[in-house]
């Protein structure tokens, strides 16, 4: 006679961290000044810094990332710059 098998516990899934929604301002230098929204529902997000007020919007879609927002905010800064 043998013993039963022992049936084991499935590893636990690795959850990757959460991204950051806060972010550095580029015009007054505060740090995690810089908060970024998104509306799912009417497709825009939306950085602003809490201290200066200046803001950014740009459409969105299901896969962008608050990290895009503010990026994309920093391309447009550089692009005006640029002119």
């Amino acid at each position: 006679m043998g013993k039963r098998k022992s049936s084991k516990k499935p590893p636990p899934k690795k959850t990757s961290g959460k991204l950051d929604t806060t972010f550095n301002c580029l015009f007054c230098n505060h740090e995690k000044a810089v908060t970024v929204t998104l509306h799912r529902k009417e497709q825009i997000g939306e950085a602003k810094c809490k201290v200066c007020g200046l803001a950014h919007q740009m459409r969105t879609d299901a896969l962008t990332a608050p990290i895009d927002v503010y990026s994309d905010w920093v391309d447009a800064c550089e692009e005006v710059k640029a002119q």
